[in-house]
This record gives structure tokens, sequence and C-alpha cells, in this order.
């Protein structure tokens, strides 16, 4: 069963995590080109980047859901590296919901309104999501080499 879990875990990190990491990193420069290039098909490329953000956000539940499955399955959920995982896919999830998402929305109204995006708004959005790729970066690392681990892996 553990290794079903981990497997689900594993696929649902990929599947889920890796479309918002991706888009949330497109997103801030095909902001900012909307206005220069060909203003529908640049608005429909920032809207379904920001649409990809939005649902697998809402998949990407499943995966701290799996994890601790599977960390239960497993006996470490009191593992240092554990906690600082859960910890930090909080921290994540938080930055995408609170800042990350909401920024984007605001961008997509402005630039809705026919009104181009200023570059300090793009560059903040750009900051934030560094901070939640980074800090699911460092869950990734944890993940694999689990400080402290008796499974020799």
């Amino acid at each position: 069963m553990t290794k079903f879990l981990l497997t689900l875990h594993v696929l649902a990190a990929i599947v889920a995590v890796g479309p918002v990491t991706v888009a949330a990193s497109m997103f801030p420069p095909a902001a900012r080109r909307v206005p220069a290039a060909d203003g529908v098909v640049a608005l429909g490329t920032v809207r379904l980047l920001h649409r990809v953000c939005r649902v697998y956000a809402a998949l990407g539940v499943s995966v701290p859901v799996l994890g601790l499955a599977t960390a239960l399955a497993m006996g470490v959920l009191g593992s240092g590296w554990l906690i600082t995982s859960i910890t930090l896919t909080a921290a994540a999830a938080g930055l995408l919901v609170a800042f990350v998402l909401p920024r984007q929305e605001e961008l997509l109204e402005e630039l809705d309104a026919g009104r181009a995006v200023e570059r300090p708004a793009t560059v903040r959005l750009a900051m934030f999501t560094g901070i939640f790729n980074l800090l699911w970066a460092t869950v990734t690392v944890l993940m694999i080499v689990r400080p402290g681990s008796t499974t020799g892996a």
C-alpha cells in the first residue's frame, strides 16, 4: 500500500504542481507583452496561463493529502524533514492563494480594460512566483534526500 500511495503522491506532484510552476512563471512576461503583440492572441494566452494556475492549484490539494497518507503508512509523520516539508508546502500554498493568483487576476482586469500593465506590478508578481517555485523546489529536494532517513535512500 505504501508504494501505491507514494506513486500517487509523486504523480499528483508532477501533474498538479508542475503546470502551476511553469504557467505562473510564464504569466508576468506574457502580461507585459500583451499591448505590443497581437492583443487578442496575447490576451488569450495570459487568460489561459491564469486558468492553468487556478485549475491545477485546486488539483494540487491532492499532493499534500496523498503525502500525508503516504507518511502515515511509512510511519514517518514525526520526522523533521517531513515536518519541514509540510511547513514549506503550506507556505507555498498560502503564497499562491494570497499573492500569486490575486495579482494575476488584477493584471487580467487591467488588460481586459484595455490598459497596459505596469512593469513594477509584473515584477512583484514574478518575485512572488519565484518564491513559490523556490519553496516547491526545496520541498522536492527534501522529499528526495530525506535528511536523517533510515531507509538508506
